[in-house]
């Protein structure tokens, strides 16, 4: 690459909450990067709103490309897409749908469309160091038992549409790896920074705190399903950490990583810990998976989460990744991941401070309509 600054493209800024934190990581780990960002028209104004937040050399080093990922040629034109091709030196592929609740056209177009983009545009790159593939563990689907981070079989069926798609996708960048210096990262359930707690979206494991949060306080809730599996949780503060470190390793081309806890805790472990963090009496027997599905659906907790089946199926599937590429790596690096008993308090902290804001907007603005329902409250 010569003297010339490295440019790397990175796909799903800004609506991926996972596109923002590589992003953040790369602005803070390599100083003579430049970013490129494929951002739709719909999302340009957020984009920016990002990039006002950060330093102002960081901010200088970004160039961002009106497009669409999902679209021909990322939705750029000709002359934009020839001058992409001609200078980006690393990609990271983090554009995807992971909402459990959306519908299989949808996840389609972004999942396995979106990456086929990506795939052409890295063929045609004239100099290209590396793909980066941000896939999920969740590719195995419903497979149970040990998962080795070197296969991608298709299960029995697949649960929904994003774990068929993301499946989908993974197999197009194994199919062009032998012309395409590729790696994948396959993580586990992100949940929130392991330091502050931030998340973007309250599902997966987040039903469990709710539930918790929004039961009486004396009341001793059972836990959905057996809760004797275990329940691989990794924080997105690691999972970038450990992503970033794997694919800028010569030894990372050509393989998969799984980025998961190696001491996974069992869900119940998982529900018991939330419980003592909530302050509330340790979870005591469990709800077979139909009345806990309808459990998740009251007032509450419906309203954070549409799709609490596909979590439940999750935590009765018993499975194992296995993460010996990655452990190869980032054991050298001292890169370990954070123990879910480490960070189960601010994670449960952060949900108590988002009700705690979403009951402050409810009580505004009820109140500001009865306001400007009665002229004596407003003063008229």
């Amino acid at each position: 690459m010569n003297d010339r600054s490295q440019v790397t493209l990175v796909t799903g800024f800004p609506t991926s909450f996972l596109a923002v934190r590589v992003v953040k990581k790369i602005l803070a780990e390599e100083p003579r990067a430049a970013l490129r960002l494929v951002v739709q028209d719909k999302f340009m104004e957020r984009a920016l709103s990002e990039l006002e937040r950060m330093d102002a050399h960081d901010a200088e080093r970004v160039t961002v490309l009106e497009g669409d990922a999902a679209a021909m040629d990322l939705g750029l034109s000709g002359r934009e897409f020839v001058q992409l091709a001609s200078e980006v030196d690393v990609i990271h592929h983090c554009a995807a749908i992971t909402y459990l609740g959306v519908d299989a056209k949808a996840a389609h177009e972004l999942n396995v469309g979106g990456t086929r983009e990506v795939l052409e545009l890295a063929q045609e790159a004239d100099h290209l160091a590396r793909l980066v593939h941000w896939s999920s563990a969740l590719v195995s689907g419903g497979r149970r038992g040990y998962v080795l981070e070197e296969e991608l079989l298709a299960p029995d069926g697949f649960r929904n549409a994003i774990e068929e798609t993301r499946f989908q996708a993974e197999e197009l960048v194994r199919r062009a790896s032998s012309a395409i210096p590729t790696t994948i990262l396959r993580p586990a359930i992100i949940v929130g920074d392991s330091v502050t707690g931030e998340i973007d979206r309250l599902e997966g494991p987040y039903l469990l705190v709710l539930l918790m949060l929004n039961a009486p306080a004396d009341l001793r809730m059972p836990l959905p399903g057996r809760g004797d599996v275990p329940l691989n949780l990794v924080p997105v503060d690691y999972v970038v950490d450990a992503g970033f470190a794997i694919a800028r390793d010569r030894r990372a081309l050509g393989k998969t990583f799984h980025l998961v806890d190696p001491e996974p805790v069992t869900a119940r472990r998982v529900f018991e810990l939330i419980a003592r963090a909530a302050g509330r009496p340790v979870p005591r027997g469990f709800l077979p998976t139909n009345l806990a599905t309808a459990l998740l659906r009251t007032p509450g907790v419906e309203r954070f989460a549409h799709v609490p089946r596909a979590f439940l199926e999750q935590l009765a599937t018993e499975v194992v990744y296995d993460d010996r590429n990655a452990r190869d790596i980032l054991d050298e690096l001292d890169v370990p991941c954070p123990p879910f008993e480490s960070y189960v308090g601010v994670m449960v902290d952060y949900v108590q401070r988002q009700q705690a804001t979403r009951r402050a907007q409810t009580t505004a603005s009820e109140d500001t309509g009865r306001a400007d329902a009665d002229p004596a409250v407003a003063g008229e």
